[in-house]
């Protein structure tokens, strides 16, 4: 139910939907989505709503929250030339959207049986139109045969609060984890941000930066635009992309995990080392030894370093045999967002010939980047430690890497990118469950 109010907040009822303090609070998903449902219990008691009308609003919410509907609040089209980050965020939106209407279609079910009292008398609620489409049904249940304006507004305001919910929610994996920032206006202290990642989706390839913004206002309330990053921590945890807790082969590329920690207190944005990897230093690959041997397996963790001006790098740290090597982990980031993958669907291959190999350690020992323009090079990474792997896909230049299973054929496909040269690395293939 609503948090309960204190002796000087108004109680729910009027004009007043939520008892959420003048300085915010942070709540979860389905905390938040609880304290909506006063809105839903104007929206039964002003129209008079029964157990037959319930259907009628569980298709409205469930066409809103879906892709490709004449009332879909996220005209986001996607298949498999969409861009991978519009693939994986119209796919969250598709997850997410599904809950959120079984929350709400439960929820209907819920109130129709047991309301909730609103002490301060019905409720009257001023919602600006936002343009959310309503299904023919839904718009004569609302506006026509018991409807109205106050059933209207009320529905509407409800309504898009959820739509809020749902975008903010698609930057994380673990979406029911994230503590949102909420407002005694609900979400609508995203909207600006909303806004502004919403039109990067859907009129251009989105970059990682913008996803991270928008997730760092969502949870800290902060204004956008601040650091360009890969990640930040605010209190009480850290989101960062989900391949650190992955495997590179199968993780997502784009989105972030919200882990839990206590230590982390102030906004803190984690930056990579060199903004513009083009003019890193390099190393040809030709110029390093040829893995003669199968790979030693490696020790890696993640080290941060300490905050300046709101800001952070971190590392991962590799050892091998008493010698360490440093990769800096938004690098490790930008080279798994970049590389390259094989269709799933491809098939397993009977070879894993390639013309040339480079050995991991001392990949990730060389100077700068590791590239090449001498023929394909394979770095055997099998059997080492998904952090490895990351910290060698930040030491190779990010162009033309392709990240294989072992076992999958080495031949070119049109994903591979049109360079003359390509740095394959193996690892493991991805275990059946």
């Amino acid at each position: 139910m609503p948090p309960a109010p204190t002796p000087s907040t108004p109680a729910l009822g009027g004009s007043r939907w939520n008892t959420f303090p003048a300085a915010g609070t942070t709540l979860t998903a389905r905390d938040f989505f609880t304290a909506t449902e006063p809105l839903l219990q104007g929206i039964i008691d002003d129209n008079a709503l029964t157990s037959a009308d319930g259907n009628v609003l569980a298709d409205q919410i469930r066409a809103t929250l879906a892709l490709g509907t004449r009332e879909t609040s996220l005209p986001l089209a996607i298949g498999p030339d969409s861009a991978s980050a519009a693939r994986e965020l119209g796919t969250q939106a598709e997850t997410i959207g599904r809950e959120l209407a079984s929350w709400a279609i439960s929820a209907l079910e819920g109130l129709l049986a047991d309301r909730i009292p609103l002490p301060a008398g019905a409720l009257v609620v001023r919602s600006h139109c936002y343009g959310h489409l309503l299904t023919p049904p839904a718009a004569d249940l609302l506006r026509g045969r018991r409807g109205g304006p106050v059933t209207m507004q009320l529905y509407n305001e409800w309504l898009h609060q959820i739509v809020l919910l749902r975008d903010a929610l698609l930057p994380f994996t673990n979406w029911q984890d994230v503590p949102l920032l909420i407002t005694p206006n609900g979400l609508r202290n995203t909207e600006p941000a909303r806004d502004a990642f919403l039109t990067e989706l859907l009129v251009r390839q989105i970059r990682h930066s913008s996803i991270v913004d928008f997730a760092r206002h969502v949870v800290t309330g902060t204004g956008t635009g601040g650091p360009a990053g890969y990640g930040f921590e605010a209190g009480g945890g850290t989101a960062l992309p989900a391949v650190l807790d992955q495997p590179p082969l199968t993780a997502p590329r784009h989105l972030l995990t919200w882990r839990t920690d206590p230590a982390a207190e102030d906004t803190v944005t984690y930056v990579a080392e060199i903004q513009d990897y083009y003019a890193a230093p390099r190393t040809l690959v030709e110029d390093l030894p040829p893995a003669n041997t199968a790979s030693v397996p490696l020790t890696a963790r993640t080290i941060t370093g300490p905050v300046a001006d709101g800001t952070r790098t971190a590392r991962i740290e590799v050892t091998h045999d008493g010698t360490t090597a440093h990769v800096d982990l938004g690098q490790t980031l930008r080279g798994h967002r970049f590389a390259h993958r094989p269709d799933p669907a491809a098939g397993d291959a009977h070879s894993d010939a390639a013309p040339r190999t480079a050995a991991v350690w001392s990949a990730l020992r060389a100077p700068g980047l590791v590239w090449t323009h001498a023929g394909d090079v394979t770095l055997d990474a099998t059997g080492q430690d998904d952090l490895v792997v990351l910290a060698l896909l930040g030491r190779l230049y990010p162009e033309n890497v392709t990240l294989r299973p072992a076992g999958r054929p080495a031949a070119r496909t049109t994903s591979d990118g049109t360079g003359p040269s390509r740095l394959v690395t193996l690892v493991d293939p991805p275990q059946a469950h």
